[in-house]
């Protein structure tokens, strides 16, 4: 089983020094991928905004940036979003963005991306709620032809591009990895049209993933690829909520526990599990020394449960 950890924007407050130090001593504790959360902004609650998932003032790094940062100090843990709201931002730069990151990181980068759900943040950005779904299927499109094509042409109806060129190419090329998160019928469709793989929200019930699963592959056939090639991950533990009961902050806190959940999910059929930094630093590890030892304990005692 691959191992990622979605990385704590909150070690900032220790400094820059401890953010490097913390991505390297995730890749030298073996982990496969880092990857950054990504929101700009989080709405306060006033009347009439309905889509509250996080508080407000919740510290969030941005998340290419970082993880640019991130690629300056390790040589070989892949790097990757999980997820970037993709509709929300202008896909040419975007396409810009993560072929840079992969060729200064030497094609590490794995790019996750989603829909959102926060109307708020695309009002503050600027960009339309509602069409998101639609950008999306173009968005994903464009992408790929940035990274493949000499010459780049694209005609949408929310986006054009005439004769223009972008370089360097990322060492990936056209088949830099994408994966799409999402439960709706829309992102399940996505995944099997356009993804290397599907990024899973928590999963908490056995047949309905199953059957997500199914839905993926049937849609990659439809689409004329080949449904083997998909692959699947998900979180061992939610990222902290504005209304969490606080029942699972202590999660990780319990080696033994987390071990017996990745053993669960490897059984559903899922390839990768990742590690939710944010929940790991609400369990008590509340320094980056302490975020680097429970790391450290926790990869072990997973990789003996699961390899």
């Amino acid at each position: 089983m691959k191992l990622a950890v979605d990385f704590p924007s909150i070690a900032f407050r220790e400094g820059p020094a401890a953010v490097a130090k913390l991505a390297a001593e995730i890749e030298r504790i073996g982990y496969d991928q880092l990857d950054m959360f990504d929101h700009v902004v989080m709405g306060f609650p006033i009347e009439g905004r309905t889509d509250l998932q996080y508080p407000a003032k919740m510290p969030i790094l941005e998340a290419l940036v970082t993880l640019g940062f991130c690629a300056a100090v390790t040589s070989r843990i892949g790097l990757g979003t999980e997820v970037l709201v993709l509709p929300q931002r202008q896909p040419v730069l975007v396409a810009k963005q993560i072929s840079t990151l992969d060729t200064l990181s030497g094609g590490r980068v794995r790019l996750g991306i989603g829909v959102g759900w926060q109307s708020s943040e695309y009002d503050a950005l600027g960009e339309s709620f509602g069409d998101r779904g639609k950008r999306m299927d173009e968005a994903l499109q464009i992408l790929r032809t940035c990274w493949r094509d000499e010459r780049v042409d694209f005609t949408g109806e929310h986006y054009r591009i005439t004769a223009m060129g972008m370089e360097p190419k990322p060492p990936q090329g056209g088949s830099l990895p994408i994966w799409v998160g999402g439960h709706s019928p829309a992102a399940l469709r996505r995944v099997g049209q356009y993804a290397d793989g599907w990024l899973a929200a928590l999963v908490n019930n056995k047949e309905r993933v199953a059957k997500e699963m199914q839905t993926i592959r049937e849609h990659a056939q439809r689409f004329g690829r080949d449904p083997g090639t998909i692959q699947f991950q998900t979180m061992l533990a939610p990222p902290p909520r504005e209304n969490d009961d606080g029942k699972g902050k202590g999660f990780y806190a319990e080696p033994d526990r987390v071990a017996r959940r990745a053993a669960e999910i490897a059984e559903l059929g899922f390839g990768w599990v990742s590690l939710n930094g944010t929940n790991l630093f609400q369990s008590g590890a509340r320094t980056v020394e302490a975020m680097v030892d429970s790391f450290g304990a926790l990869h072990d005692r997973i990789r003996r449960e699961v390899g």
